[in-house]
C-alpha cells in the first residue's frame, strides 16, 4: 500500500535522489531558471519553496537549515541577502512551471522552473559603440539613384 509516500522516487537510491534534488535547488536558486523534465521539476519546486520561506525568516536557525540543502555559501548568502526580501510579502508561491515540449532523443516531457518575479537583465551587446542604423538606401537603390 501506498499510505503516507510522498514524492516521486525518480529511479534512483535515496540518497542519489536527494543529491540530485539538493542540486536543482542549488541551481534554481543561483540561475533562478531552469530547464529540467517536468517530474524532477515538480519534485524540486516544493524544496525551493521551503527554502524561500526559510530564507524570510532570516534567523541563524534558518540558515542552518539551508545550508543542510544548499552547499554553495554563495548561494545561501543571495538567497538570504536577494531572493529572500524579494517574497517578503508573498505568502507562498515563489515558483512557476513552464511545460515547454518533449526532449529529442528520449520524448520526456520538459520544463521550465524559474521564481515568479526573477529580475530579466537585458542582453548586452557590444557593438564597439557603434550605435545606429547602416545606409538608408539599399545598393541596388543607390545604383538606380546614380544612374538617373
Amino acid at each position: 500500500m501506498r499510505h503516507g509516500k510522498q514524492g516521486h522516487g525518480l529511479s534512483r537510491s535515496a540518497s542519489h535522489r536527494q543529491a540530485t534534488l539538493a542540486n536543482l535547488a542549488t541551481s534554481v536558486l543561483e540561475s533562478e531558471r531552469i530547464q529540467t523534465t517536468t517530474v524532477k521539476a515538480k519534485e524540486v519546486r516544493s524544496l525551493v519553496e521551503r527554502l524561500i520561506s526559510f530564507a524570510k525568516q532570516d534567523t541563524l536557525h534558518a540558515r542552518r537549515q539551508v545550508l543542510r540543502v544548499v552547499r554553495k555559501t554563495s548561494v545561501v548568502s543571495k538567497l538570504f541577502s536577494s531572493i529572500g526580501p524579494r517574497f517578503a510579502t508573498r505568502q507562498g508561491g515563489y515558483t512557476r512551471i513552464i511545460h515547454i515540449g518533449q526532449r529529442r532523443g528520449d520524448a520526456a516531457e520538459m520544463a521550465i522552473l524559474e521564481l515568479v518575479d526573477r529580475v530579466v537583465t537585458a542582453p548586452t551587446t557590444d557593438d564597439g559603440g557603434k550605435t545606429g542604423k547602416k545606409a538608408e538606401t539599399t545598393p541596388a537603390e543607390g545604383a538606380a539613384a546614380d544612374a538617373i
